[in-house]
């Protein structure tokens, strides 16, 4: 029987770029995986909420980050995989498209995760997306990493043109300078004006002593 309405649980047609094998193989891995790829994701967002969420629909078997490849911190993405393939479809039907921390997400069946997968393959080291984002987006770091970059000389640029050199001493300054100085000549003469009996005190004391003296000893 046929219906009007399409199935929630059908696999993009996004294809990964570093994925070895061919259509044909592609098409079997998603028949058969219990893998889900979930993006969109604040880089706030911990392993124990997507747990929290995810697991409503079914077994957990791990949860894998996504990693930002040179600072190891989360960079907006992971991997759910199930022990069952018909809970990672029930998760497709329910959690895709959902908020989780005031974010929509998105979710998709993957071919199934292998080592490296998990880091980000942007420039900077995050995700692809995040290099040409020129939207603030707060959950992803701010900037994205060009548009970051572009602020920053645009900053140095400024502060540049608009720097000053300062040609005349502030008010006040020689002033502190002066009660700085009848500070030091202050204690140089406590020193030189120190009883006599106070000096051969410390001469006596073995802690006083110069450490030439100590040698000679």
């Amino acid at each position: 029987m046929t219906s009007i309405i399409n199935s929630l649980a059908v696999p993009s047609t996004y294809k990964d770029q570093l994925y070895q094998g061919s259509s044909n193989q592609l098409s079997d891995d998603l028949s058969t995986t219990a893998t889900l790829y979930v993006g969109n994701l604040s880089f706030f967002t911990t392993e124990e909420q997507i747990y929290e969420l995810f697991s409503k629909c079914g077994e957990i078997k791990r949860i894998i980050m996504g990693l930002d490849r040179n600072q190891k911190t989360p960079c907006g993405f992971c991997f759910v995989e199930y022990y069952h393939r018909s809970d990672a479809l029930d998760c497709m039907k329910y959690t895709n498209g959902t908020k989780l921390d005031e974010r929509v997400i998105r979710c998709d069946l993957d071919p199934g995760f292998k080592e490296g997968r998990q880091f980000g393959r942007g420039r900077s080291g995050g995700q692809v997306r995040d290099e040409y984002r020129t939207e603030y987006d707060a959950g992803r770091g701010g900037w994205g990493h060009r548009m970051r970059l572009q602020l920053e000389r645009e900053r140095e640029r400024n502060l540049k043109e608009n720097y000053e050199a300062i040609n005349e001493v502030p008010k006040g300054a020689d002033e502190y300078k002066s009660r700085t100085n009848n500070k030091g000549n202050s204690k140089r003469r406590h020193d030189d004006d120190e009883p006599e009996y106070r000096k051969r005190t410390k001469e006596q004391n073995p802690r006083f002593r110069e450490n030439d003296e100590d040698d000679d000893e």
